[in-house]
């Protein structure tokens, strides 16, 4: 009898150690998912573009599409089932629908005027004014893949227009078929579909042929995911850095047929009572049947508004980390770019970088580079003050507002502040763009698709 109960507590011992491991594990997994539900609930604006639906019948719980997310915790497993735990993190790779072995996964659009703060697009990137479009970041979504494909998707939809027209006699040969404004990914994307689909176009750039990216530092990652770019046909790398994209920008153009007018900006554009449009820059007025808003949407910088923000130390982009060496160095910001930029100045010789930033936590930047904080932190590498704001500059320092009325003097060389930007929304507003959520059947609706257009 001894020996029953020996044995039999020996084997329950076996089966209930991993039993307890088990549960102990479900139990810290669920405690992080609640974590993260708790921040999906607080940065609750949802999916700004294309984002995936989950069909729950059909999910069989693989973790496939958890698995492959570059975002890290935008979706997890919520009862055995795929659920979307942080929508706002979500940027549209669409690697998850792909990755579905039952298609429980589509890829959707998010209603049309989800904000406020963005301006009405129907599925078709159109705009409040018929023929006006806005592709790419102008329309809340930074992902390169997407603006690559919302400007080849604009000239679809103008190309078929445009036959239409000309088949029924309407069309006006004096004019041109659209004008592109912007040369970023989705204005490149437009510029060589309209070759593609044998379209009078004109492309104008206030700056240079790249856009945002040109201005990103050396080897950042720009894409993660395979894009489809007209007459080049699919770009199968899964990485690709801001050189790699700019060698592939430079081959495009130089294209006998890609036409592109740099440093030159749009000043005005006005819908005529014909229909067409007429748009004014710095260096010329042109007549088109379309437009595509192309031209990014980061606009001017933020400022902090405190004393000393003026002098020349103080930047809103960097571009070459590898240029400072040697450095006392503050970085402002709490997003990707103000992290990134702060690992890369970190990674340079006998720099001293401190990370400054108003919350008390990280809550939007990509998995990869919280990870990487986290390394460069332990590393001894970076230094990340939170609940903190610089209050101001001098020439050889700058102080710290730790909260509590608790002050921190720094040495410091060079800060860069990245606190966003003003995006053109007056300009789009002047134009007559609508902003959020918009009733199509409403006579407004109508009047300013109709041309109501005024003059900037």
């Amino acid at each position: 009898m001894h020996d029953t109960w020996l044995f039999g507590g020996f084997y329950a011992l076996i089966i209930s150690v991993p039993v307890v491991i088990y549960l102990r594990r479900q139990h810290i997994k669920e405690k992080r998912i609640r974590e993260t539900l708790a921040k999906g609930k607080l940065f609750s604006e949802g999916p700004r573009a294309q984002h995936p639906h989950i069909d729950v019948t059909h999910c069989i719980g693989c973790q496939g599409c958890t698995n492959v997310c570059p975002e890290g915790q935008v979706l997890g497993m919520v009862g055995g089932k795929a659920a979307f735990l942080q929508p706002h993190r979500c940027i549209g790779h669409g690697l998850c629908a792909e990755a579905c072995p039952v298609g429980a996964i589509t890829l959707v659009k998010a209603p049309p005027g989800l904000s406020a703060n963005l301006p009405f697009l129907t599925t078709e990137y159109e705009t409040s004014i018929m023929n006006l479009y806005i592709a790419g970041e102008l329309g809340g979504l930074a992902l390169i893949k997407n603006a690559i494909n919302q400007g080849r998707e604009c000239i679809d939809v103008i190309a078929q227009r445009v036959e239409a027209d000309r088949k029924s006699g309407n069309a006006n040969n004096e004019i041109a078929d659209v004008l592109i404004v912007g040369a970023g990914p989705a204005g490149i994307s437009a510029s060589l579909r309209a070759i593609e689909k044998k379209l009078n176009y004109v492309t104008v750039e206030r700056e240079e042929i790249g856009g945002t990216i040109s201005k990103y530092p050396r080897q950042k990652l720009v894409m993660t995911s395979p894009v489809e770019l007209p007459l080049c046909g699919t770009i199968k790398s899964k990485k690709l850095s801001k050189e790699n994209l700019m060698d592939l920008w430079k081959t495009v153009t130089a294209r006998k047929d890609f036409r592109v007018n740099v440093n030159e900006t749009v000043e005005s554009i006005y819908k005529e009572p014909e229909g067409h449009f007429t748009v004014t820059t710095t260096k010329a007025k042109y007549r088109s049947y379309a437009v595509i808003l192309a031209m990014g949407r980061n606009g001017t910088p933020n400022k902090l508004g405190v004393k000393g923000e003026e002098l020349p130390k103080v930047m809103y982009r960097l571009i070459e980390a590898d240029h400072y060496i040697d450095q006392h160095i503050l970085v402002v910001g709490g997003g990707d770019s103000a992290v990134e930029a702060a690992l890369g100045l970190a990674m340079q010789k006998g720099n001293t970088v401190t990370l400054s930033y108003r919350k008390d936590q990280f809550s939007r930047i990509k998995e990869r580079n919280s990870e990487r904080v986290a390394e460069a932190v332990r590393a001894g590498k970076l230094r990340v003050v939170f609940s903190s704001m610089p209050v101001e500059f001098t020439e050889n320092s700058v102080i710290l507002d730790l909260g509590g009325g608790k002050l921190e003097e720094l040495p410091n060389n060079y800060c860069w502040i990245y606190a966003g930007g003003v995006p053109p929304n007056d300009f789009l507003k002047k134009i007559g763009i609508q902003f959020g959520s918009l009733d199509v059947t409403l006579a407004t609706v109508k009047e300013a698709r109709d041309g109501a257009l005024v003059r900037s």
